[in-house]
């Protein structure tokens, strides 16, 4: 089964994460999200309800990181 960074992640946690640490999370949480396709379409997949989780993770981090872009969110270690 794939591991990595696939547990759903709070919004609190990553908002508390500096931006490189949130996109190289998005790249780790998008590289599982592949292995779990792949194990899914292989029929190795137990827990079919994972890929949706993960999914949602990589859209809770895609949300806190246009944030950053759009500068709704101060980088970690600035004033509020």
């Amino acid at each position: 089964m794939a591991t990595g960074s696939s547990n759903p992640q709070k919004m609190t946690e990553l908002k508390e994460l500096s931006l490189e640490e949130l996109k190289n999370r998005l790249q780790d949480t998008e590289e599982n999200l592949e292995a779990l396709r792949f194990q899914h379409d292989a029929g190795q997949l137990p827990n079919t309800a994972r890929v949706q989780i993960v999914r949602r993770s990589i859209a809770r981090l895609r949300t806190v990181i246009r944030e950053h872009e759009l500068g709704l969110r101060k980088a970690k270690g600035t004033a509020a």
